[in-house]
This record gives structure tokens, sequence and C-alpha cells, in this order.
């Protein structure tokens, strides 16, 4: 199965060139659907032009993010140089505690293998 996701420029580069290795969202109904195995066409903001295939190698899922960051280091959720704070008030704008609450959080672990990160 293939799922969409949207991706701001910063994080999407983060995947092209493969310092980013896990994408975290929201552990609503959508993706609750993804399964290990699936494919996601990452699409890149604003214009959605640019896009990228990539393999769902497995998931892990967490009360939150903050228990999220206690288990994956952050330089595999985005760069080395990004810095915990940063990374968790992006994700706080877009999933607020209270949802975090309902739902908890995914890490989807994205397949290495750079052969299957294509361009569609």
């Amino acid at each position: 199965m293939k799922h969409i996701m949207k991706l701001q420029e910063e994080y999407f580069n983060y995947i092209k060139f493969g310092t980013k290795k896990y994408e975290i969202r929201l552990n609503d109904e959508k993706r609750q659907m993804i399964k290990v195995g699936d494919f996601i066409e990452f699409q890149k903001e604003p214009l959605l032009e640019e896009k990228m295939l990539l393999e769902v190698e497995d998931l892990e899922y967490y009360k939150d993010f903050k228990d999220l960051f206690n288990n994956i280091e952050i330089a595999y959720l985005a760069d080395k140089s990004v810095e915990k704070d940063k990374l968790e008030n992006d994700l706080e704008r877009f999933y607020p505690k209270e949802k975090q609450n309902t739902y908890g959080v995914v890490a989807i672990k994205l397949k290495k293998d750079v052969n299957l990160k294509r361009k569609i």
C-alpha cells in the first residue's frame, strides 16, 4: 500500500540526503493504517512537485514525543545539527499535547537501502 505525506522542505531534505532515518507523526487514524512493507510518498512543501518513495522498515510506538526522544537519537529524527528543543517545538505546532495524549505517536523507520529512494 502507498501512503502520501507532505513534509516541510527542511525535513524532506534530511531524508533526501540520508540523515533522517525516521518520520515521526501523531498515531492518528491515518497513520494507524501504515504497515511494515508499505511505501510512503513524501512530497516537499510548498509546491509538492518534488517527491520520494520510501519503504517502511519498522514502526515504533510511544506515548508522546518526549518519550520518543528518550528512545531515538535526534540525529535519526532530523539531522545532528537540529537541537531537541527546535524539533519538539516544530512537532508541537502541528500535534498539541492533547492530541499526543489521545493518539500517542509513531516513529516510522524508513528503509536504508538508497535504491528504494526514488523520485516519482
